[in-house]
């Protein structure tokens, strides 16, 4: 069996290796004179799969994408062909709800915030969006879910699903907006320029907006002209119209900027990397071998002790000690002229989730809020 794979899967060699070949390859270059004798492709967001990339090949059975999303995917041509197709839905929903509260603890420090009082509109309540309302559960923040397919489908006599919903005009009068939609250009509730010049003109010059989901969802122009104009929302932008060629005017009104990384924990990568490897099990009807826990390293920093009452100012410091935004935001300015866009992500150095971190907590101080936060718990 020849397996092609994305140079950016992590533990791909550890996984794959006894299915036959492996070959690596560049995500956004992969050609289809490459892929032409491929018995099954590994790809992530960055690569198109469609007829034009595997016209050539006549063998391939599989293909897996190691990313939430799936637009860059044909997946009714690869029907209409007998290709099974697998992506890793949830795979990185931990790491992107991470970045978010790193990402709101930075701006509490900056300016003040007591992240008690803030409201947060979740747009997009499916796998990223329900880990971050869990993370907001733990820490005491109030927030309004935002998704119109789900709502719908609450309607279903079948449906498990309780939450309440809002519109997306109330979800965009909260404190804090965090946008987590897939990318869709058409339908009643496309996503395309989700946010435009119409809405974006509405917001106000106290609000937060954050942006981790795909870079067609905010008409990148209109948010350029809104804080050209004076405009005070303050913005967090992980993703970007027209990747990897970014706006870059845009970049200095921002006050957390990164290269599309939300998702790029080393266990939200390689979560995809090991959903990939269940799913090729299943369809060649092998057992599986290997489990993600067999190739994770051992953090630099595993336990912390705490004493003393757990607060925002404890938050801030366990949160940075595991995961501190501002060193993508640093690298993202510094070096997307010199490296470029894909390269900031390609050699994108290790970041752990919570749960790679251990939090003891005394019994005088004790609080549940880190473990339901997702730090892992032990005894003091």
């Amino acid at each position: 069996m020849k397996i092609f794979y994305d140079e950016n899967m992590p533990f791909a060699e550890e996984f794959f290796r006894d299915f036959g070949e492996l070959v690596p390859f560049s995500g956004r270059s992969l050609t289809a004179e490459q892929v032409k004798d491929a018995d099954a492709l590994l790809v992530r967001s960055i690569t198109q799969v469609n007829e034009a990339l595997l016209a050539q090949n006549s063998t391939i059975s599989f293909v897996g994408s190691a990313t939430i999303g799936t637009d860059h995917v044909d997946k009714e041509y690869l029907s209409k062909r007998g290709i099974r197709f697998h992506s890793a839905p949830g795979c990185n929903a931990i790491s992107v709800a991470e970045y978010v509260v790193s990402a709101l603890v930075v701006l509490a420090e900056r300016y003040l915030i007591d992240l008690s009082k803030l409201t947060v509109g979740i747009v997009g309540a499916g796998n990223t969006g329900t880990r971050l309302s869990e993370k907001l559960d733990a820490l005491g923040i109030n927030y309004k879910l935002c998704d119109p397919l789900l709502a719908e489908k609450q309607k279903h006599p079948d449906s498990n699903d309780t939450r309440q919903y809002v519109a997306l005009e109330e979800a965009l009068t909260c404190d804090v907006i965090s946008l987590h939609v897939p990318k869709t250009m058409s339908g009643e509730h496309a996503t395309y320029q989700l946010l435009n010049k119409a809405n974006l003109s509405q917001l106000t010059d106290k609000q937060i907006l954050i942006s981790a989901c795909r870079g067609e969802v905010i008409d990148n122009d209109a948010l350029l002209a809104l804080k050209q104009a004076g405009h005070g929302v303050k913005l967090v932008l992980d993703v970007w119209q027209g990747e990897p060629n970014v706006l870059q005017e845009l970049i200095a009104y921002t006050e957390i900027a990164t290269a599309h990384i939300a998702g790029y924990s080393l266990e939200g990568k390689a979560r995809g990397s090991e959903m990939l490897y269940q799913a090729l099990c299943q369809h060649i009807n092998c057992t599986e071998k290997y489990r993600l826990s067999d190739f994770l390293p051992d953090p630099s920093i595993s336990l912390v002790k705490i004493k003393q009452k757990f607060d925002q100012i404890v938050l801030n410091q366990i949160v940075k000690m595991v995961y501190d935004v501002r060193r993508d935001d640093a690298i993202f300015r510094q070096q997307l002229a010199v490296q470029g866009f894909d390269s900031i992500r390609k050699n994108y150095p290790v970041r752990r989730e919570f749960s790679a971190l251990s939090v003891a907590i005394s019994t005088d101080a004790y609080s549940d809020v880190p473990h339901r936060l997702g730090f892992s718990k032990t005894s003091n």
